[in-house]
């Protein structure tokens, strides 16, 4: 073998390493992303850009109420009447085989995400009535939305139930404009992808996210 074809297969094995390192990084410990959609205004606007905390997945952790998680988007993300059960509100998932969980995870491809605030916990019971949320038939307080807003749900959604285990109920900010939990249920703890850790861009807002 010549010195220039070692150098190559040198190159090249620093390459696939370094790339391996760095869809491990990414998939265990963090990764940055940009905001696609306005779910989440005022909170988070359209292209800012987002340092995301996976470190929740390695551990397996629920995320605590209040923060901002994302999470892969369900299978199934409206249901007919026929179909909703209030008694089992989990999110629907697809089962995945070896390689299609391998190119969803880490290499993520063809995979659309939700960025989403974590509202109820397991075992709370959730109502959403009179333009509000209740947690335990108290309405909940939440300083992040804009005035005037109003939380209810349009059509068929899950406005009357108990939180899972292992699983969180969460809603964008922008409720007139968010597609989740209300929509297809809560959200389990293996399909959080992250919480968010910080805003990174524009740097006149950098810093933690509430």
């Amino acid at each position: 073998m010549s010195e220039k074809t070692k150098d190559i297969l040198e190159w090249i094995y620093c390459i696939v390493i370094a790339l391996a390192l760095a869809m491990l990084f990414r998939y265990f410990i963090g990764t940055p992303t940009i905001v696609k959609q306005k779910s989440m205004y005022p909170t988070l606007i359209q292209d800012e850009r987002l340092w995301l905390n996976r470190w929740g997945r390695t551990t397996k952790t629920l995320p605590k109420k209040g923060q901002i998680i994302t999470f892969e988007e369900p299978s199934k993300i409206s249901y007919t009447a026929s179909e909703i059960d209030k008694n089992n509100p989990v999110a629907k998932y697809p089962e995945k085989n070896v390689f299609q969980w391998f190119v969803n995870n880490f290499l993520e491809i063809g995979k659309r995400s939700y960025i989403k605030r974590v509202i109820a916990l397991p075992k709370e019971h959730v109502q959403i009535k009179e333009g509000k949320v209740y947690i335990n038939d108290k309405p909940v307080e939440e300083p992040y939305l804009q005035e005037g807003i109003v939380t209810d749900v349009v059509g068929v959604g899950f406005d009357d139930f108990v939180v899972p285990e292992n699983c969180v109920f969460a809603m964008g900010d922008n409720r007139n404009y968010s597609t989740d939990c209300r929509s297809f249920g809560c959200i389990p703890l293996e399909e959080i992808e992250s919480t968010v850790a910080i805003r990174i861009w524009p740097f006149s807002k950098w810093g933690e996210v509430k």
